[in-house]
């Protein structure tokens, strides 16, 4: 592989995307790369938005979005902000992958990844919740803390290989019939289980926070804890249920990616996701279904900038297009956050008996 080629196809340090990617550029002639002129531009993007390769790889980039955006989000409203997400997505990765290398099962990998992030988040409410220190502090903690953990390990479990071995992951199960469906067939039924999983948890969370006695509770001592406890509710109890929920979450977003997405750790493997995430829930107004829309759309833009390398990439550097989803969806963000309406005792510790 050409110095071009790896700096396109390595972009984002992104096995997932290498991967959705590849399947992107098989429908394309290679003779036609860097054949288009900036004046093309939209006539590409809109060819390329109406591919259904262009959507499958969208929603496959979006999955561990998915997951951890769902973690960040269901911290966020019990009023705890958890800054280690992108630690406890790594040591989800990590832990996953070394059971299934050590024989376990793909499913086993990812509850145990689940695991060990609800540890970390339980390690995190404990200082956080309990004890009523800095959740900024406390958070960057958590990431330097999980993520060398998880690098130390691995180091320890294949202390003189170059190469990261490779496991058997999931595969993608078709659903009959609606994987035929043009568009958005393979796009919605043609993905890995754990996509899958992860479409059924923005329901399930939407459904806990809105339709249920617990779902209340948590939104209400993220709003107005003292209220919370004065009518008999466990703002402890409830705080750390969250977080240790939402951080189990982070581990299986950490484990798509070594799971599904790709078949084996390295590091640097997560490369920003969780402040991604953590960003995606200012964008979604700490609403699930408005989660789902963000996560799509960063992979939207994402999956976009890697296919315009190829047709336009000639003389310009591709840290430019790199820049492309992050400007994008800064400026999505800006717009949505005007309006965004966040808990109130976000970030405010509580201690029984203040007002």
């Amino acid at each position: 592989m050409t110095a071009e080629n790896t700096a396109i196809f390595g972009s984002l340090n992104d096995p997932e995307t290498i991967k959705s990617q590849t399947v992107i550029l098989s429908t394309y002639s290679p003779c036609t790369r860097h054949a288009l002129a900036p004046e093309n531009l939209l006539t590409v993007s809109l060819t390329l938005l109406l591919s259904a390769e262009f959507w499958t790889a969208t929603v496959r980039i979006a999955t561990p979005l998915i997951f951890g955006t769902l973690g960040e989000l269901l911290c966020e409203r019990a009023g705890v902000l958890n800054l280690g997400i992108e630690g406890i997505m790594t040591v989800g990765a990590l832990v996953g992958w070394a059971a299934v290398y050590q024989g376990a099962d793909l499913w086993m990998g990812v509850l145990l990844a689940a695991a060990v992030g609800a540890l970390f988040g339980l390690l995190h409410s404990l200082f956080t919740v309990y004890l009523g220190l800095s959740q900024h502090v406390t958070g960057i903690g958590i990431t330097l803390l999980a993520a060398n953990l998880a690098y130390f390990f691995y180091r320890v479990l294949l202390p003189n290989v170059a190469t990261p071995p490779k496991i058997q992951p999931f595969q993608p199960l078709a659903i009959p019939l609606l994987s035929k469906l043009p568009l958005i067939g393979s796009a919605l039924f043609n993905q890995t289980p754990l996509t899958y999983l992860a479409l059924i948890a923005v329901g399930a969370v939407a459904y806990l926070l809105y339709q249920t006695p617990l779902g209340l509770a948590v939104r209400m001592v993220g709003e107005n804890p003292q209220t919370a406890e004065a009518q008999g509710i466990s703002v402890y109890a409830v705080r750390t249920g969250a977080v240790v929920a939402g951080s189990a979450l982070m581990g299986i977003a950490g484990a798509f990616l070594t799971l599904s997405a790709f078949d084996s750790f390295f590091v640097n493997l997560i490369n920003g996701r969780g402040w991604i995430c953590i960003a995606l829930v200012v964008f979604a107004s700490w609403q699930p279904f408005k989660a789902l829309l963000g996560a799509l759309l960063f992979a939207g833009f994402d999956a976009l900038q890697l296919r315009l390398q190829q047709e336009i990439g000639a003389g310009i550097p591709y840290q430019v297009f790199l820049m492309l989803p992050y400007l994008l969806s800064i400026l999505a963000l800006t717009v949505m956050a005007r309006r965004a309406g966040y808990p109130k005792a976000l970030m405010v510790p509580f201690r029984r008996g203040e007002r």
